[in-house]
């Protein structure tokens, strides 16, 4: 949730927009409408006016910049042979994780799949166990073991990236479960692609949460491609949000992050109280799938450039700010520069992190105490031995 706007957390912005906002004559409410009106599935839509404030923007405007930074910094490491294996950028859709913080606390869970670097960020994380983490170091948010895929942050509420296409869904509906059972009013959202939106394990684990009435948010980040198929080519029924028949829905435009901040506050209160709700986010990648895909062979530059000029959620917020006269153009590039900065220290401090102590191979892997033995690929040369 926002902060409260004090002199003492003003910082926690930025220098810069802190100074603006202790001079604005206006720290009231601003209402704003959102950019498309919500099309709902079984349910009455929540209203388009939405309640935002000066600081909200500036924190938007900031934490999606930081988060859009972070991800070409990483598509500059991964051509580095810095970062290794596979590697999913989240460019593009970073409204989804800003609107979604928004209108959540820590102890409602988010739980997702390989694309789980800015989710990590928004649930607290800093770019320092990120970067750490994109490089193998043992400071990383998974001891430098995991990679970019498999990001978490239990202390964040944030259960992990996760590789198999559409598992997340079923750990996602325990971790419901596990909410409703302790009766702690909280929400788990569990994230998915179109690619895994057709993922028979989806439907199951929706069937159970909705027998059960859990506090269930499945959202479908739809950026209209599963890997290098378009969503028409996959999908009999592209129209996600209508997918789970007796489960309400709703189709939001994903890269309005005030839209989603809406639709996540209204998702969580009717789960709450009535069970499961699935969001679809129509939202947008501008990288390819991961980094071994160029992602123009199955799209045209023209598309990916006309999205950029037309619906970028970051351009948004910076004309919404402008505006309102929030924050001054050289303000906000200026910001920028900062974020650019705070990124390349984050990223000359990981490369200094060493990787993890071999003896780290086996643990959370193996139980100890029943004499594991690895061996070589011939079968034959032992290599390590575990206690």
């Amino acid at each position: 949730m926002a902060m409260a706007l004090t002199r003492r957390n003003l910082h926690l912005l930025c220098p810069i927009f802190s100074a603006r906002l202790l001079t604005t004559a206006s720290t009231s409410p601003i209402t704003i409408e959102t950019s498309l009106p919500f099309t709902a599935h079984n349910i009455d839509p929540p209203s388009r006016s939405v309640q935002t404030s000066p600081q909200e923007l500036l924190s938007f405007f900031r934490d999606m910049a930081l988060m859009r930074r972070m991800e070409i910094a990483a598509d500059s490491l991964y051509k580095a042979k810095l970062i290794r294996g596979f590697c999913h950028l989240y460019d593009g859709q970073e409204a989804v994780a800003i609107g979604m913080e928004a209108a959540i606390t820590r102890k409602d869970c988010i739980i997702t799949a390989y694309r789980d670097h800015c989710l990590f960020l928004g649930r607290g994380g800093t770019l320092l166990e990120a970067f750490a983490e994109l490089m193998g170091r043992k400071d990383g948010c998974s001891k430098g073991k995991g990679g970019s895929m498999h990001f978490y942050k239990k202390d964040g509420g944030f259960y992990g990236g996760h590789g198999i296409v559409g598992a997340q869904i079923p750990l996602g509906c325990g971790l419901a479960f596990a909410q409703k059972y302790s009766k702690d009013d909280n929400v788990s959202f569990m994230m998915y692609g179109d690619g895994a939106a057709n993922q028979g394990q989806l439907f199951e684990a929706l069937n159970m949460a909705a027998l059960w009435d859990l506090p269930a948010i499945l959202v479908c980040e739809n950026n209209h491609y599963g890997m290098g198929t378009a969503e028409w080519r996959a999908a009999k029924s592209p129209a996600y949000f209508k997918r789970g028949d007796y489960v309400p829905g709703l189709k939001v435009d994903g890269m309005d992050a005030l839209a989603v901040k809406q639709a996540c506050k209204f998702a969580k209160e009717h789960a709450l109280k009535n069970g499961p709700i699935i969001l679809e986010m129509d939202t947008y990648r501008y990288h390819g799938h991961s980094m071994s895909d160029p992602g123009s062979t199955y799209r045209t530059r023209d598309e990916i450039s006309g999205i950029r000029q037309e619906r970028d959620p970051v351009e948004r917020v910076r004309k919404l700010i402008l505006a309102h006269d929030i924050a001054t153009e050289k303000e906000m590039k200026d910001n920028e520069k900062e974020v650019r900065k705070e990124v390349d220290e984050a990223i000359a401090k990981a490369k200094e992190i060493p990787s993890p102590d071999p003896s780290e191979l086996f643990t959370n892997v193996y139980v100890k105490g029943l004499g594991v033995e690895a061996f070589g690929a011939d079968r034959k040369e032992l290599r390590a031995v575990l206690p």
